[in-house]
């Protein structure tokens, strides 16, 4: 399912993780803590997804060097990194469609 071969791959895979990551976070984590008042969660998945954010960013500006990219491409990968699970969209509407004209 993930593969590591290529800078696009990369990023297609830490996509999913990090979509996960804060669906994690905002699902299961905050919700324990806020309405609960069990914080036991927040450090581990924060951490997690703070990480997966950092290297999807990264990968994405890795992306636009490697692939030349237009900045209207890596903007919109920039502004689904935000979004909670927008990578998930990303890959779906921009990174597949890329992956077919290469």
């Amino acid at each position: 399912m993930f593969r590591f071969d290529s800078t696009l791959h990369r990023l297609r895979s830490v996509g999913t993780w990090e979509a996960i990551s804060s669906i994690l976070l905002f699902g299961i984590a905050m919700p324990l803590k806020y309405i609960w008042g069990n914080d036991v969660l927040i450090r581990p998945i924060g951490m997690a997804h703070g990480i997966l954010w950092m290297a999807y960013v990264g990968f994405a500006l890795l992306g636009q060097l490697d692939y030349k990219w237009s900045w209207k491409l890596t903007g919109w990968l920039l502004v689904a990194s935000i979004v909670p699970a927008g990578p998930l969209f990303a890959d779906a509407k921009l990174l597949k469609a890329y992956e077919a004209k290469v």
